[in-house]
């Protein structure tokens, strides 16, 4: 084994998992296509080019993000500390100046003697991955060349195309006055069983649907904002490849107000249980973690803007004091199967030579993709050096985003940091603020230090 590990990537993963590499004493090759080839979003020479947003979201304690930045801080990150330096007038939130932002991280990154960059699009895994370990952290908008190649190294067919994602709530913030379980046609099917059989089943629907019955009134309400709602614009190369194989819930509903009962809010095969009548319309919540603390709404795929999600789909029964925990999103994101793909140290199961890092893992956001390059660069070293790897506690956020990448799940799809993906607290908590200030404190205290 080649004491030096390749990283395929320059972006915000890349070159945290780069630092860490390097302050570890180990050799590190980074590269990056550009400036010999640019993806559709990409128009910087530098590293860590921020394409989107430049708000690295809440500062707060009692944020998840908050807490990610903070134990990132702790484990000596250098984008986050960069960030810092960078930052510009936001509130709670820490922002920054873009252009600063790269700029520096590039300084940093090409001024450390043990990395050496090559400015080169990488095709082509097999001879790189020879004798070495390599971190592939290609971001959301991989070349497609490298895509199939990675499809070839992990026995897919393709790889995922997060074209069109529902929000996600948290259960505790639905209203159980009005909502219910239950799985469509449960009336007819309990005719057809026994009772044992019956309760087996209600305990099975308990862990995955959550029904919301909607009356005409308020169904109409409902309509009219979801259909005059603001959108996001789309890049034209994502208008491109999205409407092929995925429909907007908004885009549905102006094809006229019927159509949404029709489709995923149809009120077949259901009564309310308050009225014991077929509602109007139901919504439909489907459980999407294994502690089924987090739904997300079936057949919401939407690209409203995120305050008219919360303004929207709070008009929901059951839903007026929803806590959105990730709003639906539309556009290209190519990711890999982590949860069948990858261990919580975003190791490859199939060959541990190679790891992956960055949002092609199925973390979402800026701070989650260099959590990914802390923990992905650091394990890349231990197994290199031959020791024992790192494996965060699942009560901090950063080993949290690790479990949940590498769990099992048929319905796997991005996540952000979040307070649903961590264990509960020993004791009930309703105050949310409490509840969550409890949980990051909670995080740090089990944090390891690297």
């Amino acid at each position: 084994m080649k004491e030096e590990i390749v990283i395929i990537g320059g972006g915000l993963a890349g070159c945290e998992a780069a630092y860490q590499i390097a302050n570890m004493g180990v050799k590190v090759k980074l590269y990056e296509m550009k400036p010999e080839r640019y993806s559709p979003a990409h128009t910087s020479k530098n590293l860590a080019e921020i394409v989107c947003s430049n708000s690295f979201k809440s500062n707060l304690h009692t944020n998840a993000c908050g807490l990610l930045k903070e134990e990132l801080r702790i484990l000596n990150s250098l984008l986050i500390k960069i960030a810092d330096e960078t930052a510009v007038p936001a509130g709670q939130a820490l922002a920054v100046d873009r252009e600063k932002f790269s700029r520096e991280v590039t300084q940093k990154i090409q001024e450390n003697p043990l990395i050496e960059i090559y400015n080169k699009e990488i095709t082509s895994l097999e001879e790189i991955s020879k004798d070495r370990i390599v971190i592939i952290a290609t971001g959301p908008l991989t070349s497609d060349k490298l895509a199939e190649e990675i499809s070839r190294l992990t026995g897919q067919e393709k790889l995922h195309f997060y074209d069109a994602a529902a929000p996600i709530i948290t259960k505790e913030s639905i209203d159980f006055n009005i909502a219910f379980y239950g799985d469509r046609y449960s009336q007819e099917k309990k005719k057809e069983e026994s009772i044992e059989e019956w309760k087996n089943r209600q305990r099975e629907e308990e862990k995955s649907y959550i029904n919301l019955p909607m009356n005409k009134e308020e169904y109409e309400i409902f309509y009219e904002e979801l259909v005059n709602a603001e959108i996001v614009e789309l890049h034209q190369f994502e208008k491109r490849e999205i409407f092929e194989g995925c429909m907007p819930i908004e885009v549905m509903a102006k094809r006229g107000i019927d159509t949404l009962r029709y489709g995923p809010l149809k009120p077949v095969g259901f009564d309310d249980p308050q009225t014991a009548k077929r509602p109007y319309a139901i919504v439909q919540l489907r459980q999407d973690d294994a502690q089924a603390s987090i739904y997300n709404l079936v057949g919401f795929q939407t690209n409203l803007k995120f305050g008219e999600q919360k303004r929207v789909f709070s008009l929901i029964p059951g839903l007026k004091n929803a806590d959105f925990i990730k709003y639906g999103v539309m556009h290209r994101n190519t990711y890999i199967n982590s949860s069948e793909l990858l261990d919580n140290t975003y190791n490859l199961k199939s060959n541990s030579n190679i790891f992956f890092a960055g949002q092609i893992t199925g973390v979402e956001g800026y701070v989650e993709s260099i959590s990914s390059g802390l923990v992905a660069g650091v394990n890349a070293v231990k197994m290199l050096k031959g020791e024992e790897r790192i494996i965060f506690n699942e009560k901090t956020m950063i080993g949290a985003l690790s479990k949940y990448i590498s769990t099992p799940n048929e319905k796997f799809q991005p996540m952000n940091a979040n307070f649903g993906i961590l264990p509960e607290l020993d004791e009930k908590i309703k105050d949310k603020k409490l509840k969550y200030s409890l949980l990051a404190d909670r995080a740090i205290e089990n944090l390891i230090k690297i």
